[in-house]
């Protein structure tokens, strides 16, 4: 009866964990089943890199070669593909956490799974848990990563929500329970081996940890808050133990490279003191302080760095004259360099994290306020130089790293995490809500309100929709008379796509709303609210998502292995025998 009763309890658990895998296939079919990947810029430069290893292993029966000319003027293989003894347990147990998926659907699926983990630790049943996963899992940006193939960036970021769920086990006085999870996670993510990830979660942890703080303070439980400080420390420390090889060497090769200070002159305004790296580096893939809006509209600059002629909406207000000259033309107007696509959490995920500001209490809601307002303005990089310059030169390793923009990732945790935890709230507490609806009425005027406007009145928010680079570039190529009827309809192109996603992020908070007010006016159970509300961020996601990551972008594997291929050209360079040499192609 027992085993029976044990049976029952964990059911809906495994009910969820099927759902997660039967969502992860159908997203990647029917590549995955062809056998088909995906044509991922920095994949294949990693592999042409490592070639010149695998062909060393080939030639001496296994033996591994330590050091790498392909890359840069020379540099360690281990830095390169870091692979140690001592991390086989870790990897076997990593793959054992993916249910020895295939390679795409155990992506999605690890993604899913770790928030998940995360919600049960908030107490939020399998139903709950479930949105939970799907609207942090299904955020834009992860699967933009899978397609520019910043695959370990991707791994870390699934490892970090259950890494956070041993946090808050341990803070609720499951010690054994809580430290296992931070031990495990923490040494899974370091050994995926993309640290600026876990630096940017470590102001997370510092939120959540001062969050509980004030909670023990309140409740005059210091004891027992020092005691599972005391838990996570020691489990931190064994999970970093556990990667001191990979951390040793790559903290002895930084500073060999420009991370860890040049011996060349910089210029002053440059510089950043004796190491890291300088603050044009560092701020190049800045966010645009406008931009922020694609949390809610993920075309509010254009998407990605594609064609403008490979979009039929836009090309509908295409002028015939000029129609030739946008497959030039980008869709993105944005300020940063380039971009694969943009920061959307979800229209309505945004609209109940709003919702969650009034209705969650406790410290916790400020914990992950406070962080979502930290990585947006952080984001924001050369745009916001006052704190971005004083987290360089103040803010310990802050400098170690490039890309600010990526720091959005803290944000795209924050935001769902208290949205899911709203609709816990909301159902809960049923009443909560009943005598006093403005704030549902704010969070969604907020947010849908925001929407609408960018809909009715583009021009009024946003004054251009040609980037200043571009706009110098035009007025070099074009000649006067085409200027400006020129950018006169690439404007009008750019704002059809930009209010073709605000009328979509609407529909879609209107829709949102309808269901919660169903439910405050009991015309739906809650389990069919929380069902109705994965269907539609789910399919609001994933047609998004779908623009970035789709089947159109697998190709069969035999068309990347022949990528590496030794061409005529390259057996007569291989006839020089010299061991240091550049080629100039």
């Amino acid at each position: 009866m027992k085993n029976s009763s044990d049976f029952k309890k964990f059911l809906p658990d495994l009910i969820a964990i099927v759902a997660f895998i039967v969502i992860s296939f159908i997203y990647f079919l029917p590549a995955v089943i062809d056998g088909r990947v995906v044509v991922q810029h920095d994949s294949l430069a990693a592999i042409g890199q490592g070639q010149e290893q695998r062909d060393y292993m080939e030639r001496h029966d296994g033996e591994r070669t330590r050091w790498n000319l392909s890359m840069f003027s020379g540099m360690p293989s281990y830095q390169m593909s870091p692979t140690y003894d001592s991390s086989k347990p870790q990897d076997a147990a990593k793959k054992a956490y993916s249910l020895f998926l295939p390679n795409y659907v155990q992506l999605l699926f690890i993604m899913l799974l770790g928030f998940y983990i995360l919600m049960r630790a908030f107490r939020a049943s399998p139903l709950l848990s479930g949105l939970g996963a799907v609207i942090w899992a299904f955020s834009s940006y992860f699967f933009i990563l899978i397609a520019a193939g910043h695959i370990w960036k991707f791994v870390t970021l699934a490892y970090i929500p259950p890494t956070i769920a041993g946090m808050i086990y341990a803070y609720r006085g499951k010690w054994l329970q809580g430290g296992l999870l931070f031990m495990i996670f923490t040494a899974f993510q370091i050994s995926s081996n993309h640290l600026q990830m876990t630096y940017y979660f470590l102001f997370v942890m510092l939120f959540i940890g001062i969050a509980f703080l004030v909670e023990a303070i309140r409740k005059k439980e210091m004891p027992r808050f020092m005691k599972s400080t005391g838990v996570l420390l020691v489990a931190g420390i064994i999970g970093i133990a556990a990667n001191a090889s990979n951390l040793y060497h790559t903290y002895e090769y930084s500073k060999e490279t420009m991370r860890g200070g040049s011996e060349l002159t910089r210029h002053a305004e440059a510089s950043v003191g004796s190491d890291g790296l300088e603050r044009d580096y560092i701020t190049a893939w800045s966010y645009g302080i406008g931009e922020t809006w694609t949390l809610l509209v993920p075309n509010t600059k254009g998407g990605a760095s594609v064609p403008l002629s490979e979009n039929g909406r836009a090309m509908d207000k295409a002028r015939p004259e000029y129609r030739q000259i946008y497959q030039q033309i980008g869709q993105y107007w944005g300020e940063q360099p380039g971009t694969s696509g943009p920061v959307y959490v979800g229209a309505f995920v945004l609209a109940l994290f709003v919702l969650g500001l009034f209705i969650v209490k406790g410290p916790m809601k400020w914990a992950l306020l406070a962080g979502t307002i930290f990585s947006i303005v952080l984001s924001w990089g050369k745009n916001f130089m006052g704190l971005t310059d004083f987290f360089i030169d103040h803010v310990p390793m802050y400098n170690k790293f490039r890309a600010v923009s990526s720091i959005l990732v803290v944000a795209e945790f924050c935001i769902p995490l208290l949205a899911a935890l709203a609709v816990k709230e909301l159902i809960e507490l049923p009443g909560i809500l009943k005598s006093n609806k403005k704030p549902l009425y704010i969070s969604l005027g907020v947010t849908g309100g925001v929407a609408l406007l960018f809909a009715l009145a583009p021009k009024l928010f946003f004054s251009s929709f040609i980037s200043t680079s571009e706009m110098q570039m035009f007025g070099q190529a074009l000649p006067a008379e085409h200027l400006q009827p020129f950018m006169a309809n690439l404007t009008d192109m750019r704002v059809a796509l930009f209010t073709a996603d605000a009328w979509r992020s609407f529909l879609v908070i209107l829709i949102g709303g309808a269901l919660v007010w169903m439910f405050l006016e009991k015309k739906i159970k809650s389990e069919w609210l929380i069902a109705s509300l994965v269907l539609l961020c789910l399919v609001d996601m994933w047609g998004v998502n779908k623009r970035y990551l789709n089947d159109g972008d697998f190709v069969p594997e035999t068309n990347q292995q022949n990528l590496f291929a030794l061409t005529p050209t390259d057996e007569y360079i291989l006839q020089d025998t010299t061991p240091y040499y550049r080629v100039l192609n």
